[in-house]
């Protein structure tokens, strides 16, 4: 079947709920909400992720490019301007010396344990940057793990792979672990879309305002099969 894909909203909100549930809320009950969160928060909302998920959908506070096969999601990339996603892997590294914050962020993906190892995560990514395209583009950083030539668990890999978003086009910038990298890439807005416009205060660690760029929500659409 010809899988296709559609943003992260109130109406795709059920597929997105029913691959959360099917895998017993991912990772012990995050429903994907860990890199949303400010310090303090989390205590705030332990035990009601999904409630806390489902209304920053709700108010356009959370987005993700879903993969579907069928009506079924199989997967997702989520991705947000960078105070929507202030809560990064080894932050405390990632800010020493630290310039200009990003426009965007893409933090992690999810894919289906019956449907890995067939390059959803890969699709969910180009979706991901497309729908940033659309919404006007700019500055994008990713948080991607090296585990080259060894196996690890998935739970290592949420944040996705070095050579995959190398593959799409991304710049590894620098190490903040082991094997934690920063990559990078600028994605222009789409043709006939204005550049974003993504406030982010002062641009330090930490201050960040950015905010959704007003205009048409991202489009669904077929991917073309493998």
């Amino acid at each position: 079947m010809t899988l296709t894909s559609a943003p992260l909203s109130e109406s795709t909100w059920p597929a997105f709920a029913q691959l959360v549930e099917r895998h017993g809320g991912i990772f012990g009950g995050c429903w994907c909400i860990a890199f949303h969160l400010e310090p303090g928060e989390n205590k705030e909302w332990a035990g009601r992720y999904r409630e806390l998920k489902h209304a920053r959908v709700r108010e356009g506070r959370a987005h993700a490019a879903l993969v579907f096969d069928g009506s079924a999601a199989v997967g997702w990339c989520q991705f947000g301007p960078t105070a929507e996603l202030p809560n990064i892997r080894s932050k405390k590294d990632y800010e020493k010396g630290l310039g200009d914050l990003p426009d965007w962020r893409i933090t992690c993906f999810f894919i289906d344990r019956e449907r890995r190892g067939e390059g959803i995560a890969s699709r969910a990514l180009e979706e991901a940057v497309r729908y940033i395209a659309e919404a006007g583009g700019g500055t994008v950083e990713a948080y991607p793990e090296d585990y080259t030539g060894q196996r690890t668990s998935n739970s290592f890999l949420c944040s996705g792979t070095l050579g995959m978003f190398i593959k799409a086009g991304f710049q590894p910038r620098r190490k903040i672990a082991m094997r934690r990298w920063v990559v990078a890439r600028t994605v222009p807005p789409a043709s006939g879309r204005r550049p974003a416009r993504v406030p982010l205060g002062p641009r330090r660690p930490r201050q960040g305002t950015a905010r959704v760029p007003s205009g048409r929500p991202p489009s669904a659409r077929s991917l073309r099969p493998s």
